[in-house]
């Protein structure tokens, strides 16, 4: 396939693109045949290297669990960041999972017990979490960073041009949510 001129462009396109992870709904999840999350930590469910969850996030989290989605967090951050917020969360996590490498991604789905047809990938970034998603065959949520960090400065101007044409994380991918 591709898609706006260019053969790598379809590796870097998310399957729905979100303002925040709050957007995304259990009703689309199941319309979709999602059962499970991998869910990216830093600028997706809080600040990079905080402990606190974005406004929404904890009832979101709850919502989730209550329709039976299974979520597990990837983070390529190191154990010592990722341990706390994920016992406080009560979700299952891998630490240093390499992404865009499949290794942690393939670990995270069968950690969670899904099939990848059942399994969809939320981050923040295009060459790592989504990029990592279509690598393995994972549909992909493509949430707008609260910034764009400096540390992450060349690849996130990279991504300013990307993400113009998906909408900049606001609906636009391959699938809209909320019929939107």
């Amino acid at each position: 396939m591709k898609r706006n001129g260019g053969a790598l462009m379809p590796l870097l396109w998310p399957t729905v693109s979100v303002h925040k992870i709050t957007d995304i709904k259990a009703e689309q999840l199941h319309a979709m045949g999602i059962k499970a999350l991998i869910l990216d930590a830093d600028d997706t469910l809080s600040g990079h290297g905080e402990q606190v969850l974005f406004p929404g996030v904890e009832t979101w989290l709850a919502s989730m669990k209550a329709s039976g989605c299974a979520m597990l967090i990837a983070s390529n951050n190191f154990k010592e960041r990722v341990e706390p917020f994920a016992k406080k969360l009560g979700l299952p996590f891998i630490s240093l999972s390499l992404k865009p490498l499949p290794v942690g991604l393939l670990r995270a789905v069968h950690r969670l017990g899904t099939k990848r047809s059942e399994t969809a990938m939320v981050g923040d970034q295009l060459f790592t979490d989504i990029l990592g998603a279509n690598l393995i065959g994972l549909r992909s949520f493509l949430v707008t960073p609260e910034s764009m960090e400096a540390r992450f400065g060349f690849r996130r101007r990279l991504e300013v041009s990307i993400r113009k044409k998906i909408g900049y994380g606001v609906l636009g991918g391959k699938e809209k949510l909320n019929g939107k």
